[in-house]
């Protein structure tokens, strides 16, 4: 059997019990065949990218190991989004949704392909996968941006913070 690859999973939620959606994402993803759910970060809050009249986000990061190639780890993620009542049909990018799963990155592998692009495309502007991820991984380094934990400093402007955390504390978190 091949070595292993860490791989890194954001997941995200803002319609049908966000928490309770991410967390038996966290479930699925610790379930999945010839992998092994390494490390999750806590639940964070988020305002929605895009469009501002959805309700707020709850996300996290997860570190699989696993033996699934890239692809077929895609194929796992968004069969766990459909059973989670995700449709891909509507068109609409950065709507509200049940569940969002991204493949955030697969070992060291670069790849631009139409279905996948590894390292997720924007990851160094979203301070939603940078900070979860940073609390589980921070000296994880992403193919030509550098460590987790120096790019989730750059982006940290107290906007995502531990679900937790009220926002008024968000200062006084370490």
């Amino acid at each position: 059997m091949s070595t292993a690859v860490d791989a890194f999973i954001g997941l995200g939620s803002n319609l049908d019990g966000p928490a309770a959606q991410v967390t038996a994402a966290l479930e699925c993803l610790a379930a999945l065949p010839d992998s092994m759910l390494h490390a999750r970060s806590r639940l964070y809050a988020s305002a929605p990218m895009g469009p501002q009249d959805q309700p707020d986000y709850v996300n996290a990061v997860a570190w699989l190991r696993t033996h699934l190639s890239p692809h077929a780890l895609l194929d796992r993620l968004q069969a766990i989004e459909h059973a989670a009542g995700r449709r891909r049909t509507d068109g609409q990018r950065w709507g509200p949704r049940p569940l969002d799963l991204d493949l955030l990155m697969w070992g060291d592998l670069q790849i631009a392909e139409e279905r996948l692009t590894l390292p997720h495309p924007g990851i160094a502007e979203r301070a939603f996968v940078l900070l979860p991820w940073a609390e589980i991984a921070p000296a994880q380094s992403v193919p030509g941006l550098g460590r987790v934990d120096g790019l989730a400093a750059a982006r940290d402007d107290g906007t995502v913070y531990p679900l937790s955390v009220r926002r008024h504390e968000r200062s006084a978190v370490p």
